[in-house]
Parts: C-alpha cells; sequence; structure tokens
C-alpha cells in the first residue's frame, strides 16, 4: 500500500512537470534604454513639451501683468472700466488654460505625438518578444520593470538581452 501510494505521488509529479508551462521575464526599461531610437524620441518629446510649456507660460504671465496692473490702477478706474479690464484678465486666463490643456490634457497634443513616435517602437519591441515567445514554447512573458508584484526572479529566465538581439541592437 505504502509502496502504491510512493508510487502515485511520484506519478503526480511527473505528469505536473510535464504540463508545466514555460515562462520568461523581460525589463521594458532597459530593453528601452538600449533603443537608440526610443532615446530619441524621448527628447523630441522634452524639446516639444518646453516649447508649449513656454507658450502657456507667456499666456501666464501676460495675465498676471494685466491683473498686476489691474490692481494698480483699481482706485483710478470708473465701474465700466474695472468690468472691462476684469473681463480682459480672465479672458487671458481662459487662453492660457484652454491653451495648456489643448497640449497637455490626456488626450492633447503630447499624448498624441508619444503615441506617434513610440508606438512603432513598442509594436517592434512586441513583435520581438512574440517571435522570440513562439520559438521558444514560452506560455507567459512578464516584464519585471512594470510588475511590482515580482519578488525575486532568477536572471536566467529574462529574455531581454535575446529580445535586444532580434531587434538587430547589441546589449
Amino acid at each position: 500500500m505504502k509502496r502504491t501510494f510512493s508510487l502515485l505521488v511520484l506519478f503526480s509529479a511527473l505528469v505536473v512537470q510535464v504540463n508545466a508551462q514555460k515562462f520568461a521575464l523581460i525589463d521594458m526599461e532597459y530593453i528601452l534604454k538600449n533603443i537608440p531610437a526610443y532615446e530619441r524620441a524621448n527628447e523630441q518629446l522634452n524639446q516639444v513639451s518646453k516649447k508649449w510649456q513656454a507658450e502657456v507660460d507667456v499666456l501666464t504671465e501676460e495675465a498676471q501683468t494685466l491683473y498686476k496692473n489691474y490692481q494698480s490702477e483699481a482706485v483710478f478706474l470708473s465701474a465700466e472700466q474695472k468690468t472691462k479690464k476684469e473681463e480682459e484678465i480672465i479672458a487671458k486666463e481662459k487662453e492660457a488654460a484652454e491653451l495648456k490643456k489643448k497640449y497637455f490634457a490626456p488626450d492633447g497634443e503630447l499624448f498624441k505625438k508619444r503615441e506617434s513616435l513610440m508606438a512603432p517602437i513598442q509594436d517592434e519591441i512586441y513583435n520581438a518578444v512574440k517571435d522570440i515567445s513562439e520559438s521558444k514554447g514560452y506560455s507567459l512573458i512578464l516584464d519585471r520593470a512594470s510588475d511590482t508584484g515580482i519578488i525575486f526572479a532568477s536572471p536566467r529566465i529574462d529574455i531581454s538581452n535575446e529580445v535586444l538581439t532580434k531587434l538587430g541592437y547589441s546589449n
């Protein structure tokens, strides 16, 4: 009886091993750091963002200047002139806010620019990972850079360098 039970446990362990699925890890941050096109795209995004922020800052400064002038002149202005100046200030603040929204909102120009620059790079990485997965029989590939649930992973299962090689970049 004991022997039969031992054989059953051993057989069950073998069946579990046969059905075990292969998995691997990649480090997307590491991969992206080693792709020059990604660095160029990031630099381009930074430049565009700074330019657009400068445009917003100019309008904000203009609104602040209008307000400071209004405060110093308010005692000398008639009610009608005050109303006109207040409307100018509000219009300039609104213009600055709308420009900021146009450029930096979640669906704004910066997001669209990021998508247009990054999507081709991300698609290329995805296709390389998919090809490696299919050729090596991986059922699951996790990104260790974005998954905070991974406490420890053996470097043996990290295929980041293999992905870079598939993309044509040496590591």
